[in-house]
């Protein structure tokens, strides 16, 4: 049986709202608009002191505009979750979902645009979405790469380093026959 995403909106929806801390931690987000400790203020304090912002009404420094709740809230520090750079302190970027220093240019890790932004020995791939500089695959390393898809969109991996190719072993005297050789097969070799 095959359930789709309507039915199983709907089934949510009429869940009751206890049920809505479940569908909150299942897609990772708030069930409710943030409380008084995560907005910075001290417990009871009145709820009129909110600032609500907007992409025309910004925050006052140290603050982020979260459009998702129109409200002004305090930057975020090392460590903590975030969805964009201005949601971290000053100095930090927002990488993988987490505020966090940010890699020297060029070094492993660092955001990138172009292989040559990654020196000689990297390349510029996608790690969990983000372009970030990633080292060249060594000898023996496993090396496929799917077609396309969404694995590929989001984690993909650099070519084989300077000298080497990607292709798979040579098929054993058993498997000679066999003319589509498993992935785990596929590595980076000597030409």
């Amino acid at each position: 049986m095959v359930t789709s995403p309507a039915v199983l909106c709907l089934v949510a929806w009429l869940l009751p709202p206890a049920a809505g801390h479940l569908w909150a931690w299942m897609f990772s987000m708030p069930q409710h608009s943030p409380d008084a400790a995560a907005l910075g203020r001290r417990p009871g304090a009145d709820l009129e002191e909110v600032t609500p912002c907007s992409p025309a009404t910004p925050c006052a420094p140290g603050h982020f505009c979260d459009e998702h709740f129109g409200l002004c809230l305090p930057v975020r520090p090392e460590g903590q979750y975030c969805r964009h750079d201005p949601h971290c302190a000053h100095g930090l970027v927002c990488i993988f979902g987490k505020c966090q220093q940010p890699a020297a240019p060029g070094q492993e890790g660092a955001r990138c645009q172009r292989d040559e932004e990654c020196g000689p020995g990297g390349c510029c791939a996608r790690q969990h979405g983000e372009r970030v500089c990633q080292r060249r695959l060594e000898l023996a390393q496993s090396c496929h790469v799917p077609p396309g898809g969404l694995a590929f969109s989001i984690n993909q991996v650099c070519p084989c380093q300077l000298g080497l190719v990607c292709r798979p072993s040579a098929p054993s005297r058993e498997r000679e026959f066999d003319y589509r050789p498993e992935k785990s097969e596929w590595r980076c070799r000597q030409p």
